[in-house]
Protein backbone atom coordinates (compact mmCIF):
# COMPACT_ATOMS: atom_id res chain seq x y z
CA UNK A 1 0.00 0.00 0.00
CA UNK A 2 1.39 3.80 -1.17
CA UNK A 3 2.87 5.47 1.77
CA UNK A 4 1.02 9.12 2.90
CA UNK A 5 4.39 10.08 1.37
CA UNK A 6 3.90 8.70 -2.19
CA UNK A 7 1.06 10.72 -3.31
CA UNK A 8 -1.04 11.05 -6.39
CA UNK A 9 0.77 12.92 -8.94
CA UNK A 10 -1.84 13.79 -11.64
CA UNK A 11 -5.74 13.52 -11.33
CA UNK A 12 -7.64 13.34 -14.62
CA UNK A 13 -11.27 11.31 -16.13
CA UNK A 14 -12.41 10.23 -19.16
CA UNK A 15 -15.86 10.80 -20.92
CA UNK A 16 -17.58 9.58 -23.87
CA UNK A 17 -19.79 12.18 -24.45
CA UNK A 18 -22.56 10.61 -25.77
CA UNK A 19 -25.58 13.00 -27.32
CA UNK A 20 -29.19 12.45 -28.32
CA UNK A 21 -29.12 11.67 -32.26
CA UNK A 22 -32.30 14.26 -32.65
CA UNK A 23 -30.06 17.06 -30.40
CA UNK A 24 -26.54 16.14 -31.16
CA UNK A 25 -25.22 19.98 -30.23
CA UNK A 26 -26.43 19.94 -26.53
CA UNK A 27 -24.65 16.54 -25.94
CA UNK A 28 -21.41 17.98 -27.48
CA UNK A 29 -21.66 21.35 -25.14
CA UNK A 30 -22.17 19.51 -21.85
CA UNK A 31 -18.90 17.91 -22.77
CA UNK A 32 -17.51 21.16 -23.16
CA UNK A 33 -18.82 22.33 -20.36
CA UNK A 34 -17.87 19.15 -18.54
CA UNK A 35 -14.22 19.92 -19.57
CA UNK A 36 -14.59 23.26 -18.52
CA UNK A 37 -15.43 21.79 -14.86
CA UNK A 38 -12.80 19.49 -14.72
CA UNK A 39 -10.42 22.91 -14.81
CA UNK A 40 -12.08 24.97 -12.72
CA UNK A 41 -11.69 21.95 -9.96
CA UNK A 42 -8.11 21.65 -10.88
CA UNK A 43 -7.67 18.73 -12.86
CA UNK A 44 -4.94 17.96 -14.30
CA UNK A 45 -6.52 16.33 -17.58
CA UNK A 46 -9.47 15.73 -19.07
CA UNK A 47 -10.32 12.95 -22.01
CA UNK A 48 -12.40 11.83 -24.69
CA UNK A 49 -13.34 9.11 -26.10
CA UNK A 50 -13.65 7.99 -29.67
CA UNK A 51 -16.97 5.96 -31.48
CA UNK A 52 -17.89 5.92 -35.21
CA UNK A 53 -21.15 5.40 -36.17
CA UNK A 54 -22.30 5.62 -32.74
CA UNK A 55 -23.79 8.44 -30.23
CA UNK A 56 -20.87 9.31 -28.81
CA UNK A 57 -18.04 12.01 -30.08
CA UNK A 58 -16.71 10.83 -33.53
CA UNK A 59 -14.00 13.96 -33.40
CA UNK A 60 -12.32 13.94 -30.26
CA UNK A 61 -9.71 16.10 -32.04
CA UNK A 62 -12.27 18.30 -33.05
CA UNK A 63 -13.89 18.82 -29.88
CA UNK A 64 -10.56 18.97 -28.15
CA UNK A 65 -10.10 21.77 -30.35
CA UNK A 66 -12.98 23.67 -29.08
CA UNK A 67 -12.14 22.81 -25.67
CA UNK A 68 -8.48 24.66 -26.04
CA UNK A 69 -10.92 27.78 -26.23
CA UNK A 70 -12.76 27.41 -23.27
CA UNK A 71 -9.76 26.13 -21.11
CA UNK A 72 -6.28 27.68 -20.54
CA UNK A 73 -4.33 25.06 -18.22
CA UNK A 74 -5.95 22.16 -18.36
CA UNK A 75 -4.00 18.88 -20.53
CA UNK A 76 -6.48 17.09 -23.07
CA UNK A 77 -6.27 13.92 -24.04
CA UNK A 78 -7.43 11.12 -26.16
CA UNK A 79 -8.29 7.85 -25.09
CA UNK A 80 -8.23 6.34 -27.60
CA UNK A 81 -8.20 6.95 -31.37
CA UNK A 82 -7.82 3.68 -33.07
CA UNK A 83 -5.82 4.22 -36.02
CA UNK A 84 -7.39 1.77 -38.49
CA UNK A 85 -9.93 4.74 -39.14
CA UNK A 86 -7.56 7.55 -39.58
CA UNK A 87 -4.72 8.08 -42.20
CA UNK A 88 -1.56 9.21 -39.95
CA UNK A 89 -0.46 11.50 -41.89
CA UNK A 90 -3.48 13.82 -42.02
CA UNK A 91 -3.68 12.68 -38.09
CA UNK A 92 -0.67 14.27 -37.79
CA UNK A 93 -1.49 17.46 -39.12
CA UNK A 94 -4.96 17.62 -36.55
CA UNK A 95 -2.92 16.69 -33.58
CA UNK A 96 -0.01 19.63 -34.38
CA UNK A 97 -2.41 22.27 -34.82
CA UNK A 98 -4.95 21.48 -31.73
CA UNK A 99 -2.06 20.87 -30.05
CA UNK A 100 -0.26 24.56 -30.85
CA UNK A 101 -3.62 25.81 -30.06
CA UNK A 102 -3.72 24.41 -26.76
CA UNK A 103 -0.36 26.12 -25.92
CA UNK A 104 1.08 22.59 -25.61
CA UNK A 105 -1.56 20.78 -23.65
CA UNK A 106 -2.52 17.55 -25.91
CA UNK A 107 -2.15 13.92 -24.88
CA UNK A 108 -3.09 12.29 -27.78
CA UNK A 109 -3.80 8.26 -27.20
CA UNK A 110 -4.00 5.65 -29.86
CA UNK A 111 -4.21 1.97 -30.43
CA UNK A 112 -4.39 -0.36 -33.65
CA UNK A 113 -6.43 -3.33 -34.85
CA UNK A 114 -9.31 -3.15 -37.29
CA UNK A 115 -12.01 -1.08 -37.36
CA UNK A 116 -15.17 -2.54 -35.21
CA UNK A 117 -17.76 -4.22 -37.30
CA UNK A 118 -14.94 -3.97 -40.45
CA UNK A 119 -16.72 -5.96 -42.69
CA UNK A 120 -19.99 -3.89 -42.38
CA UNK A 121 -17.64 -0.44 -43.03
CA UNK A 122 -14.69 -1.18 -44.89
CA UNK A 123 -16.20 -0.32 -49.04
CA UNK A 124 -17.27 3.04 -47.03
CA UNK A 125 -13.81 3.64 -45.31
CA UNK A 126 -11.16 2.68 -48.17
CA UNK A 127 -13.41 1.43 -51.10
CA UNK A 128 -11.08 -0.73 -53.37
CA UNK A 129 -8.06 -0.69 -50.97
CA UNK A 130 -9.96 -2.25 -47.81
CA UNK A 131 -8.59 -5.76 -48.26
CA UNK A 132 -5.06 -4.51 -48.58
CA UNK A 133 -4.90 -2.49 -45.26
CA UNK A 134 -2.42 -3.03 -42.56
CA UNK A 135 -4.26 -2.44 -39.38
CA UNK A 136 -0.69 -3.45 -37.35
CA UNK A 137 2.05 -1.06 -35.02
CA UNK A 138 3.04 0.35 -38.44
CA UNK A 139 0.42 2.71 -38.40
CA UNK A 140 1.28 4.14 -35.35
CA UNK A 141 5.03 4.41 -36.24
CA UNK A 142 4.57 6.27 -39.42
CA UNK A 143 2.20 8.37 -37.11
CA UNK A 144 4.94 8.82 -34.51
CA UNK A 145 7.22 9.96 -36.70
CA UNK A 146 5.14 12.85 -38.49
CA UNK A 147 4.83 14.17 -35.17
CA UNK A 148 8.36 13.75 -34.56
CA UNK A 149 9.07 15.43 -37.55
CA UNK A 150 10.38 12.92 -39.97
CA UNK A 151 9.91 13.40 -43.10
CA UNK A 152 6.49 13.19 -45.17
CA UNK A 153 7.85 14.29 -48.51
CA UNK A 154 10.72 13.93 -50.43
CA UNK A 155 10.07 17.68 -51.17
CA UNK A 156 10.83 20.97 -49.69
CA UNK A 157 10.77 24.01 -51.35
CA UNK A 158 9.58 26.69 -53.59
CA UNK A 159 7.03 26.43 -56.54
CA UNK A 160 5.70 29.28 -58.03
CA UNK A 161 4.40 31.38 -55.00
CA UNK A 162 4.03 28.84 -52.79
CA UNK A 163 6.28 27.12 -50.35
CA UNK A 164 6.42 23.82 -49.47
CA UNK A 165 7.73 21.15 -46.42
CA UNK A 166 8.97 18.46 -46.46
CA UNK A 167 7.34 17.51 -43.00
CA UNK A 168 3.70 18.08 -41.21
CA UNK A 169 3.39 21.48 -40.32
CA UNK A 170 2.91 22.80 -37.71
CA UNK A 171 5.74 21.68 -36.14
CA UNK A 172 4.26 21.01 -32.31
CA UNK A 173 7.37 21.15 -29.68
CA UNK A 174 7.04 18.18 -27.37
CA UNK A 175 4.37 16.74 -28.78
CA UNK A 176 6.10 13.58 -29.49
CA UNK A 177 7.11 12.98 -26.01
CA UNK A 178 3.29 13.08 -25.15
CA UNK A 179 1.83 10.31 -27.46
CA UNK A 180 0.43 7.64 -25.39
CA UNK A 181 -0.49 4.35 -26.31
CA UNK A 182 -4.00 2.20 -25.05
CA UNK A 183 -2.57 -1.59 -24.44
CA UNK A 184 -4.41 -4.37 -23.22
CA UNK A 185 -1.62 -7.23 -23.94
CA UNK A 186 1.95 -7.58 -22.88
CA UNK A 187 2.89 -7.18 -26.37
CA UNK A 188 1.00 -3.59 -26.20
CA UNK A 189 2.67 -2.58 -23.30
CA UNK A 190 6.17 -3.68 -24.41
CA UNK A 191 5.62 -2.11 -27.94
CA UNK A 192 4.71 1.15 -26.52
CA UNK A 193 7.73 1.00 -23.80
CA UNK A 194 10.55 0.23 -26.90
CA UNK A 195 8.61 3.54 -29.01
CA UNK A 196 9.29 5.93 -26.11
CA UNK A 197 5.35 6.02 -25.93
CA UNK A 198 3.74 6.73 -22.56
CA UNK A 199 1.09 3.98 -21.76
CA UNK A 200 -2.39 3.99 -20.82
CA UNK A 201 -4.19 0.98 -19.07
CA UNK A 202 -7.42 0.89 -18.60
CA UNK A 203 -10.49 -1.27 -17.11
CA UNK A 204 -10.23 -3.99 -19.64
CA UNK A 205 -6.97 -6.42 -20.40
CA UNK A 206 -6.23 -9.66 -22.10
CA UNK A 207 -6.06 -12.32 -19.94
CA UNK A 208 -2.93 -14.00 -20.99
CA UNK A 209 -0.95 -14.67 -17.67
CA UNK A 210 -3.82 -14.62 -15.26
CA UNK A 211 -7.27 -14.42 -14.64
CA UNK A 212 -6.92 -11.77 -11.66
CA UNK A 213 -7.31 -8.29 -13.37
CA UNK A 214 -4.73 -6.56 -10.79
CA UNK A 215 -1.92 -8.89 -11.45
CA UNK A 216 -2.94 -8.59 -15.42
CA UNK A 217 -2.94 -5.12 -15.39
CA UNK A 218 0.57 -4.84 -13.36
CA UNK A 219 2.48 -7.16 -16.05
CA UNK A 220 1.54 -4.50 -18.34
CA UNK A 221 2.88 -1.85 -16.39
CA UNK A 222 6.02 -3.64 -15.10
CA UNK A 223 6.24 -4.84 -18.90
CA UNK A 224 6.47 -1.38 -20.54
CA UNK A 225 8.39 0.13 -17.84
CA UNK A 226 11.24 -2.51 -18.48
CA UNK A 227 11.03 -1.68 -22.36
CA UNK A 228 11.08 2.15 -21.92
CA UNK A 229 14.84 3.97 -21.98
CA UNK A 230 12.93 6.08 -18.90
CA UNK A 231 12.15 2.80 -17.17
CA UNK A 232 10.74 3.58 -13.68
CA UNK A 233 10.05 7.12 -14.25
CA UNK A 234 8.54 6.40 -17.91
CA UNK A 235 4.43 7.87 -17.60
CA UNK A 236 1.60 5.14 -17.27
CA UNK A 237 -2.08 6.21 -16.66
CA UNK A 238 -4.43 4.16 -14.89
CA UNK A 239 -8.11 4.39 -16.14
CA UNK A 240 -10.70 2.79 -13.85
CA UNK A 241 -14.62 3.31 -13.62
CA UNK A 242 -14.67 5.10 -10.44
CA UNK A 243 -17.76 6.49 -8.87
CA UNK A 244 -17.37 8.44 -5.40
CA UNK A 245 -21.19 8.95 -3.67
CA UNK A 246 -19.98 11.44 -0.97
CA UNK A 247 -22.45 14.11 -1.86
CA UNK A 248 -24.58 11.73 -4.28
CA UNK A 249 -28.46 12.12 -3.91
CA UNK A 250 -30.26 9.21 -2.23
CA UNK A 251 -31.73 8.54 -5.95
CA UNK A 252 -28.34 8.91 -7.43
CA UNK A 253 -26.61 6.12 -4.84
CA UNK A 254 -28.97 3.88 -5.65
CA UNK A 255 -28.75 4.35 -9.55
CA UNK A 256 -24.56 3.97 -9.70
CA UNK A 257 -24.86 0.65 -7.52
CA UNK A 258 -27.37 -0.87 -9.54
CA UNK A 259 -25.08 0.17 -12.76
CA UNK A 260 -21.95 -1.12 -11.15
CA UNK A 261 -24.62 -4.36 -9.47
CA UNK A 262 -25.62 -4.72 -13.12
CA UNK A 263 -22.07 -4.93 -14.86
CA UNK A 264 -20.04 -7.20 -12.20
CA UNK A 265 -21.26 -10.46 -13.45
CA UNK A 266 -19.44 -9.50 -16.34
CA UNK A 267 -16.01 -8.87 -14.44
CA UNK A 268 -16.04 -12.73 -13.22
CA UNK A 269 -14.44 -14.33 -15.97
CA UNK A 270 -12.20 -13.73 -19.56
CA UNK A 271 -14.32 -13.20 -22.76
CA UNK A 272 -14.23 -14.20 -26.17
CA UNK A 273 -11.66 -15.41 -27.95
CA UNK A 274 -8.94 -12.23 -26.88
CA UNK A 275 -10.12 -13.58 -23.66
CA UNK A 276 -10.53 -10.17 -22.36
CA UNK A 277 -10.89 -8.82 -18.40
CA UNK A 278 -13.44 -6.32 -17.11
CA UNK A 279 -12.65 -4.54 -13.67
CA UNK A 280 -15.14 -3.92 -11.35
CA UNK A 281 -16.52 -0.59 -11.29
CA UNK A 282 -16.11 1.06 -8.08
CA UNK A 283 -19.09 2.79 -6.15
CA UNK A 284 -18.98 4.17 -2.63
CA UNK A 285 -18.01 6.93 -0.04
CA UNK A 286 -14.25 8.05 -0.52
CA UNK A 287 -12.74 6.36 2.08
CA UNK A 288 -13.67 3.05 0.87
CA UNK A 289 -12.81 3.72 -2.71
CA UNK A 290 -9.10 5.05 -1.19
CA UNK A 291 -9.29 1.52 0.66
CA UNK A 292 -9.74 -0.51 -2.67
CA UNK A 293 -7.27 1.34 -5.12
CA UNK A 294 -4.85 1.41 -2.38
CA UNK A 295 -5.35 -2.59 -1.98
CA UNK A 296 -5.31 -2.84 -5.96
CA UNK A 297 -1.43 -4.14 -7.68
CA UNK A 298 -1.31 -1.72 -10.64
CA UNK A 299 -2.81 1.59 -8.81
CA UNK A 300 0.35 1.08 -6.15
CA UNK A 301 3.13 1.43 -8.96
CA UNK A 302 1.56 4.16 -10.40
CA UNK A 303 1.29 8.17 -9.61
CA UNK A 304 -1.50 8.67 -12.53
CA UNK A 305 -5.30 8.33 -13.05
CA UNK A 306 -7.78 9.48 -15.48
CA UNK A 307 -10.99 7.66 -13.82
CA UNK A 308 -13.69 6.97 -16.87
CA UNK A 309 -17.17 8.77 -16.28
CA UNK A 310 -19.76 6.08 -16.72
CA UNK A 311 -21.66 6.05 -20.17
CA UNK A 312 -24.86 6.51 -19.70
CA UNK A 313 -25.09 8.89 -16.91
CA UNK A 314 -26.98 12.42 -17.19
CA UNK A 315 -25.18 15.90 -17.13
CA UNK A 316 -25.99 16.57 -13.05
CA UNK A 317 -24.33 13.02 -12.11
CA UNK A 318 -21.11 14.06 -13.69
CA UNK A 319 -21.26 17.18 -11.93
CA UNK A 320 -21.65 15.44 -8.47
CA UNK A 321 -18.90 12.72 -9.61
CA UNK A 322 -15.90 14.79 -10.67
CA UNK A 323 -16.87 17.00 -7.68
CA UNK A 324 -16.33 14.37 -5.44
CA UNK A 325 -13.48 12.98 -6.97
CA UNK A 326 -11.62 16.59 -6.59
CA UNK A 327 -12.76 17.47 -3.19
CA UNK A 328 -12.52 14.29 -1.76
CA UNK A 329 -11.25 11.34 -3.08
CA UNK A 330 -8.37 13.03 -4.92
CA UNK A 331 -7.08 14.64 -1.45
CA UNK A 332 -7.49 11.07 0.27
CA UNK A 333 -5.38 9.66 -2.52
CA UNK A 334 -2.95 12.58 -1.73
CA UNK A 335 -3.70 14.28 -4.40
CA UNK A 336 -3.81 18.50 -4.40
CA UNK A 337 -5.71 20.42 -7.35
CA UNK A 338 -3.75 22.23 -9.50
CA UNK A 339 -4.02 25.83 -9.32
CA UNK A 340 -6.92 27.39 -11.47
Amino acid sequence: MPLDSEPLRALGFLTIGLFDPADPRRGHESTLEIIELGERLGFDSAWVRHRHLQYGISSPVAVLAAATQRTSRIGLGTAVIPLGWENPLRLAEDLATVDILSGGRLSPGVSVGPPMHYGRVKQALYGDTADNQDFGYERVLRLLDFVRGEPASDFSGTVGFEAFSDRVQPQAPGLGSRMWYGGASLRSARFAGEHRMNFLTSSVVKAEESEDFAAIQLSHVRAFREQHPDAGRARVSQGLVVIPTDNASAQQRSRYEAFARERLPRTAVPHGPARLMYAPDLVGPSTRLAEQLYAHAAFREIDEVAFALPFTFEHDDYVQILTDIATVLGPALGWRPAET
